[in-house]
């Protein structure tokens, strides 16, 4: 017999406000009600009702044992209306099909031929620092995911045009950002006509250039352009996809890893010297990227710690049954990945910033333990690309300046991804 979905009493109700106001973030009052009512519990506000599911075993449910009972495209939802057919919001087939014609220019053995582009980008965004005044790395971060990910994937520069299209990029984000539209789809969502005008203005005109000068077709949008059963609208969808969540999953990953390294300088020093010690001053080459462990350690601990897509989303086919309760078909079901990287029975001192958690000769976490490119056959497609991306910008940007945090509250702000608000600012110092 199925029992009843817990739901959040006055009493935690709130504690859990207490908590989101000190926190300045929805996710204080999330980690109160995890704590009092276990891996499943209901959200409920007017015209919002959702079941939100946290934990590992609740993460294998979602994502492997019980995924084809679930659907990921919602419509009404923000994220549908813009991605339209994007690989992210489709289900099945389709899904199956974009994937595979997207997936070659993501395999690892296209990323050897990416990491000059990586750290040229990033060296272009870092030789416009000055030492006399504090850098927001949120907003450079940005530029550099901006500039790589359209450089590697779609080769065109985007240096031209990243000052005139840098509020169209966030308006497209804050879009798909949660917002007043989670409690009804029929509210007004003035202000953003323009910006995604834009952006849609911009993908078009990449795609027929391309299509006039198709070149070799080994990066994303040439495999895209030269695949048949792609229209101009389908491949606008995969470009504004990968544009929107590539780039602000780095820019999130990014910005919290400087923001930690700068509030542990041992660490930071440990890691420059790493660096140093393994690269030179020279960008590095994909051999000397795979020995530095301590790089890796202090990524997958950032992951952990602010997750960039730190919540998933779908929406129940059919009457489902998790940890003795039942979920009604057409329910929308959340999973907290946030929640997840921060149970104790997963970790110990699980707030704590510990890169040696990831250490080769550390006990591994149960499996869907970890989970920040999700799991399972939909896991995300660019997981490996990110993680050498985030590899080459911190290197060379370690390579070349010193940091020094600056004193500022930051919280973690659940935008269309988890990012540090309201900037993460830093003193900058060239090394000799």
């Amino acid at each position: 017999m199925s029992s009843t979905i817990p739901n959040p009493n006055g009493q935690t109700s709130l504690r859990a406000l207490r908590r989101m106001i000190a926190q300045r973030s929805v996710l204080g009052a999330l980690e109160v009600f995890a704590a009092d009512l276990g891996p499943i519990f209901r959200l409920s506000l007017p015209g919002f009702n959702a079941i939100m599911l946290n934990g590992a075993e609740a993460a294998r449910f979602v994502l492997v044992s019980g995924r084809q009972d679930f659907r990921w495209r919602m419509e009404g939802d923000p994220v549908t209306a813009l991605l339209r057919h994007g690989v992210l919001v489709e289900d099945g087939d389709s899904h199956d099909r974009l994937r595979h014609a997207m997936n070659p220019a993501l395999h690892r053995q296209m990323l050897q031929t990416y990491l000059t582009a990586m750290a040229r980008g990033t060296d272009a965004v870092i030789a416009r620092w000055s030492e006399s005044q504090p850098i927001d790395m949120l907003v450079e971060m940005r530029r550099a995911a901006l500039l790589i990910l359209l450089e590697t994937l779609y080769k065109v520069d985007f240096a031209p045009e990243l000052d005139r299209l840098w509020q169209a990029v966030l308006k497209t984000l804050a879009y798909i950002s949660p917002g007043l539209w989670m409690f009804s789809s029929r509210l007004p969502r003035p202000g953003y006509a323009a910006g995604l005008r834009q952006m849609d203005d911009y993908l078009y005109r990449i795609i027929r250039l391309r299509r006039q000068h198709i070149g070799q077709a080994d990066d994303l949008l040439g495999l895209l352009v030269s695949d048949p059963a792609m229209d101009d609208g389908l491949i606008r969808d995969q470009l504004l996809t990968m544009l929107i969540a590539g780039h602000d999953t780095s820019t999130a990953l990014l910005s919290w890893a400087l923001y930690l390294l700068g509030q542990h300088p041992a660490i930071l020093r440990q890691l420059q010297d790493e660096i140093i010690a393994t690269c030179g001053q020279h960008p590095p080459t994909l051999e000397q990227l795979h020995q530095l462990r301590l790089l890796d350690q202090i990524i997958d601990e950032s992951l952990r710690l602010y997750p960039p897509i730190h919540l998933g989303s779908r929406r129940a086919a059919v009457d489902l049954t998790f940890n003795g309760h039942t979920i009604p078909a057409g329910t929308r079901v959340l999973y907290s990945i946030y929640l997840t990287h921060r149970t104790h029975p997963h970790w110990d001192d699980p707030h704590q910033f510990r890169p040696q958690r990831f250490a080769p000769d550390a006990p591994k976490p149960p499996p869907y333990a970890f989970l920040p490119f999700g799991g399972g056959p939909r896991n995300c497609i660019g997981a490996a690309y990110a993680q050498l991306e985030a590899k080459v910008v911190l290197a060379r940007i370690l390579q070349q300046v010193d940091l020094t945090l600056l004193p500022r509250p930051v919280h973690a702000h659940m935008g269309a991804t988890l990012e540090p608000r309201p900037g993460v600012f830093m003193n900058i110092r060239r090394r000799a």
